[in-house]
């Protein structure tokens, strides 16, 4: 049986409907992607792939599926839309992201189509809070197409490891070089500025 009344299908949600009893899931993966304040979204049957793109050199994609959702419902094989992510994640923050206390919001999230503002609705402790995000017409984004056949190298780490890394480099080198190795040291980067050449080392990864 759907969670969905009637009045909430007729103010927006006749495209797509979703409910999750945590919105605090969903909060962590926006807030990694938070670096611009557009986001292109797709939802479909699989669940909701969203896009940030930055001067369209570096592309950020998050895929929420579909298994999230305690309930998610959606008539069309695609929908597609445009809008703050900014605005998005600061409304799922809005009881502060269910990190004070032992419960987290629930959320519904309801899209009603083409010129309507993307519906959400948390509630916490019997107090429910809606917000409502306008949409636009998605912009076009850049197609990394990364095949598999080719990879000479890939290496596998910790996101917490790789940003250590760029926190330890020279930024006064206007070159950055990165070696990859079966054998040691495995992977290194190294950066030549004006101190003089730095070079930074992670054995613990799985190449």
């Amino acid at each position: 049986m759907s969670v969905f009344s009637q009045e909430e299908r007729e103010r927006g949600g006749d495209y797509f409907r979703a409910k999750t009893e945590n919105a605090k899931n969903i909060l962590l993966i926006l807030k990694t992607m938070n670096f611009r304040d557009q986001a292109n979204v797709v939802i479909s049957p699989s669940g909701i792939k969203v896009t940030v793109e930055n001067a369209k050199c570096a592309q950020a994609n998050a895929f929420i599926e579909a298994d999230m959702f305690q309930e998610y419902e959606i008539e069309e094989e695609m929908v597609t839309f445009k809008l703050n992510l900014t605005s998005w994640v600061e409304c799922l923050n809005i009881f502060g992201g269910g990190t004070s206390g032992a419960t987290t919001p629930s959320l519904k999230m309801m899209y009603g189509g083409h010129g309507y503002p993307l519906v959400l609705e948390l509630e916490e402790d019997g107090v429910v809070t809606d917000c409502k995000i306008n949409t636009e017409e998605p912009e076009d984004t850049l197609d990394f197409d990364f095949f598999s056949t080719g990879v000479m190298n890939k290496i596998i780490m910790r996101s917490e490891c790789l940003r250590e890394v760029f926190t330890d480099l020279d930024v006064t080198s206007e070159m950055l070089e990165i070696l990859m190795s079966p054998d040691a040291p495995y992977f290194r980067v190294s950066t030549f500025g004006i101190y003089g050449t730095s070079q930074v080392r992670r054995p613990s990864i799985i190449l």
